[in-house]
């Protein structure tokens, strides 16, 4: 089984605005495997850095990477609010119970 199954995973939410239209904001989702919430955040911000700049000089935006991080979603003309961000622990529904993954409340 891939190691990185039984990695702690992470969930990092950027808040985002549209540079052209300020009134347009959102939240930009990450998710992957790290050692620590700091280290999730630093993961993060490389990631999407690097599918900017893969964009920027006219190349897809890498899917995920060896690491598990992806950033496939970025778009041109978004500011990151990086001092805004949130880290939350993750944990995959297909890694609980059968039960547990499927209860409702």
């Amino acid at each position: 089984m891939d190691p990185l199954y039984f990695q702690l995973h992470f969930q990092v939410n950027v808040p985002i605005k549209n540079t052209a239209h300020p009134e347009q904001s959102g939240l930009h989702v990450l998710i992957g495997p790290a050692d620590t919430e700091t280290k999730a955040l630093q993961i993060a911000r490389k990631t999407c850095e690097a599918a900017l700049d893969a964009r920027a000089a006219g190349n897809d935006i890498p899917r995920s990477q060896p690491d598990g991080w992806g950033a496939r979603g970025v778009r041109p003309g978004w500011a990151f609010d990086w001092a805004e961000a949130t880290v939350d622990s993750w944990e995959s529904p297909q890694r609980q119970p059968a039960s547990a993954a499927h209860m409702t409340w």
